[in-house]
């Protein structure tokens, strides 16, 4: 029996870019489901996804009733999948930042490894429309973040990944802390403390052309300390 997969695409004010995502994963992989977590956007990209979701069985709507961040979305997205019986979960950002071309690499890397993360600098660096601020800020942060952990990527903060169900079901995903970009460390963190295989592969990231960067000064200082609280946890072998 062929593996359920399912794209757990978190929104908050993408209005201008719901619809094309949608309709460009569906279109690479039309065997994938859909999962849009909404946080309430004012902007009325909810009701966009209810439509979308009433003109396709494949794609579903998770309402919320407040912009709570980035983790708590994924962390909502991944317990209605284990409640859903998927065997595959996806993150992927909605503003076409992740190539929905880039999905066949990943189902077939999955068919090896418990988490696949996309790396925007495992060959050299694949970042488009970046300024050089935000591309040294993403190089520091991934080096800090290995440095301090452990953790053997070279891609640590990146948001295009594939678990397993097993790997979702072991971490216990409401036990997770962080919200930011955080969130991704440290979800790739717990999954290596349990052991599981981490792969990465290849991607090319290029900054939203619609919308909004939700980067801001709470989320830099979130990771900056989040990793020594990660470390911790692991020398107490808490995680």
């Amino acid at each position: 029996m062929a593996e359920r997969g399912l794209v757990v695409i978190p929104t908050y004010n993408e209005r201008e870019n719901l619809s094309q995502i949608v309709t460009a994963v569906l279109a690479q992989q039309p065997g994938l489901h859909i999962l849009v977590v909404d946080d309430n956007s004012p902007d009325g990209t909810g009701r966009i996804a209810d439509e979308l979701a009433a003109a396709d069985p494949r794609v579903h709507v998770l309402h919320r009733d407040r912009k709570g961040g980035l983790g708590r979305a994924y962390v909502a997205g991944f317990r209605w999948a284990l409640d859903h019986d998927y065997d595959l979960v996806f993150e992927m950002d909605a503003d076409f930042s992740h190539d929905p071309k880039s999905l066949a690499d990943f189902l077939q890397a999955a068919g090896e490894a418990d988490l696949v993360i996309g790396s925007r600098y495992k060959r050299g660096v694949n970042v488009i429309n970046w300024p050089m601020s935000r591309l040294l800020l993403s190089w520091f942060a991934n080096k800090y973040a290995h440095w301090v952990t452990g953790l053997p990527l070279t891609d640590a903060t990146g948001g295009f990944k594939c678990f397993r169900r097993r790997v979702l079901e072991a971490i216990d995903i409401d036990d997770v802390r962080s919200n930011g970009y955080a969130f991704q460390i440290e979800m790739s963190y717990r999954a290596w403390r349990k052991g599981f295989r981490l792969v990465e592969i290849p991607i090319v990231f290029t900054d939203r052309t619609e919308g909004h960067s939700k980067m801001n000064r709470r989320i830099v200082r979130e990771a900056v300390w989040m990793v020594w609280w990660l470390r911790l946890q692991g020398i107490l072998g808490r995680i």
